[in-house]
């Protein structure tokens, strides 16, 4: 079965950088396109990030471009989310997303607060 696992987050000042990691199984991870997303309380569910199966094209919105990058390491069947001068507003819930054989797969999110 399709499994998604997050880690890398914690408390970091303004200003401040993290690095996520999601750990991938159950299908072949190098087929498939990768997503990053993000909820924070009280508001939907937005995308951040997203990288083709072999890593040559990336996508990332407005909001982080310039702040934020997207990365694969096939082999180890794991995708990164690199976060560079966070601001307070990044705050919130981080999903890694794939959709599998016209399903939707999250993993259980890994929080990501940013406060002085």
């Amino acid at each position: 079965q399709v499994q998604l696992v997050e880690s890398g987050g914690g408390l970091v000042q303004p200003g401040g950088s993290l690095r996520l990691s999601c750990a991938a199984s159950g299908f072949t991870f190098s087929n498939y396109a990768m997503n990053w997303y993000r909820q924070a309380p009280g508001k939907e569910r937005e995308f951040v990030a997203r990288i083709s199966n072999f890593g040559v094209t990336t996508n990332v919105p407005d909001l982080v471009k310039g702040r934020f990058t997207i990365s694969r390491d096939n082999a180890k069947n794991t995708v990164y989310l690199q976060m560079n001068t966070l601001k307070p507003e990044d705050t919130a819930v981080y999903y890694c997303n794939v959709r599998y054989r016209s399903r939707e797969y999250w993993g259980q999110g890994t929080q990501v607060t940013v406060s002085s």
